[in-house]
């Protein structure tokens, strides 16, 4: 692994080439220095580099020709401190492959250029990347979207699949408990016996898996349910 420069300063875009093609890591290396903006701290090819080399070059970002992330990538991880002191990643080179694609977003990429983005591709997703906008083809933009909209459906489904089917008459009775009122007391303003009342808290204990009144009446409102009290 080959650190270029130093450090860049404050005002530059600080890159490190991850890049296993060794011509094509060369040419970027070129196509960056000729921008005054941007600065490569470091390259390598993915077999060579360690975690403890990229976080030394301080880079801001990081562009990479591969998918699965190299080891030291992964590691970096989690030396680095916050998610502000990682470098933002750039994949280029990339198939138009839409699960490749939602891996590598949900590995961290938040650049994705195809095999036929051009050199003044690359030069503006760095760019975009560094602060802090995503890059990809309208393609894979739309296959993200769909994604999230149908991950936000399933846990819908999923939330909507674990509340509990509280009758009127529980949810009349949880509303006197959240209200602090005894077995007796519930058992006089629903005109039940008191042995009909523990029967009923006992059942919705079990429905909503608290061991005592005051969770379940928790519990129930965390599924919606308009309690007062």
């Amino acid at each position: 692994m080959e650190l270029t420069n130093g450090p860049a300063p404050a005002s530059l875009v600080s890159v490190f080439l991850l890049v296993q093609n060794r011509l094509l890591r060369e040419a970027l290396v070129r196509l960056f220095r000729k921008r005054p903006d941007l600065n490569v701290v470091g390259e390598s090819s993915p077999t060579a580099a360690t975690s403890e080399g990229l976080l030394a070059s301080a880079c801001s970002v990081l562009v990479l020709d591969s998918f699965p992330f190299p080891e030291c990538l992964v590691t970096l991880s989690d030396s680095a401190n916050t998610s502000a002191t990682a470098p933002k990643i750039v994949l280029i080179g990339m198939e138009p492959h839409e699960n490749q694609f939602l891996a590598a977003v949900r590995s961290g990429a938040i650049g994705y250029l195809l095999k036929d983005a051009s050199a003044a591709d690359v030069v503006a997703a760095v760019r975009s990347v560094y602060r802090g906008e995503a890059v990809c083809s309208p393609a894979l933009c739309s296959r993200l979207f769909r994604a999230v909209a149908q991950a936000g459906t399933e846990t819908l489904v999923e939330a909507e699949l674990a509340r509990p089917d509280l009758t009127l008459r529980q949810q009349q009775l949880v509303s006197l408990i959240a209200k602090g009122f005894t077995n007796k007391e519930i058992a006089s303003h629903l005109n039940l016996s008191e042995f009909t009342v523990r029967n009923h808290i006992h059942r919705i204990l079990k429905q909503v898996d608290a061991e005592s009144r005051s969770e379940a009446v928790e519990n129930i409102r965390s599924f919606g349910y308009a309690i007062s009290g």
